[in-house]
């Protein structure tokens, strides 16, 4: 990024961007880089008239919950990765924080989509959390778009499911409702065509009485009812 102030054009951006468009970076402004990205700082370096003069940093402050969410998926056998536009050592470092143990760093906004395509020529199920206006491609891109309900309204369309605020730990909740919810359907299903299957054939055979059968099937829709009230206990 760059503009003109009083005659003289000034670049702010990243090392690469800055180190692209010409400008020397100077030792002790590279050291002070290293220095706050290894605090989990994301730096940036203004310069002008062919030099880096100076080093910004910005840190993101993480969710109280954060470190507890990354736990939590981690029990239900879910991989946590980091996909981050900011430097390795920084995102490095506030992956170590929370417990993420793979981190995918310096991804420009155009190449999230092709990291979720790499993941998921890899094998993997992918479900990608974001809120930005970049995560949009993302979040369709991935088998479960999850976009945060206080972001942008181009990450809330793309999302197949939108949590209602910014705590990490909804993710947890979501897909352990979502499990939930799918194993519910295998147990109804499978209790309605037990009481189906056993009980209509020898009806039609002569080996059971029709009113047992009739009601075994009426049992079978009401064992069904019940078995998902029980998801009222889940999301209470």
């Amino acid at each position: 990024m760059g503009g003109t102030v009083d005659g003289t054009r000034v670049m702010v951006g990243k090392a690469k961007l800055v180190a692209d468009a010409g400008l020397i970076i100077p030792e002790r402004y590279a050291e002070a880089m290293e220095r706050l990205e290894s605090e989990a700082k994301t730096t940036f370096l203004a310069g002008w008239e062919g030099e880096v003069r100076g080093v910004i940093a910005v840190a993101d402050s993480l969710k109280p919950s954060a470190s507890f969410a990354v736990t939590e998926l981690k029990k239900i056998d879910v991989e946590v990765v980091m996909l981050t536009g900011d430097n390795r050592r920084s995102a490095e470092a506030i992956a170590a924080q929370v417990g993420i143990d793979r981190v995918l760093a310096e991804v420009m906004p155009q190449d999230k989509v092709e990291e979720v395509r790499r993941l998921q020529a890899d094998g993997r199920v992918v479900a990608f959390v974001g809120d930005g206006v970049n995560d949009a491609p993302a979040l369709t891109q991935a088998d479960l778009g999850i976009a945060i309900g206080t972001g942008t309204d181009v990450a809330i369309e793309a999302g197949d499911v939108v949590l209602m605020s910014g705590d990490p730990v909804l993710v947890v909740r979501a897909m352990q409702l979502a499990r939930r919810t799918f194993r519910t359907i295998i147990e109804n299903l499978f209790w309605a065509f037990f009481y189906n299957i056993a009980a209509i054939p020898l009806a039609a055979l002569g080996l059971l009485n029709p009113m047992i059968a009739a009601g075994a099937m009426a049992f079978s829709s009401v064992s069904v009812v019940a078995n998902s009230l029980r998801m009222r206990r889940f999301g209470a």
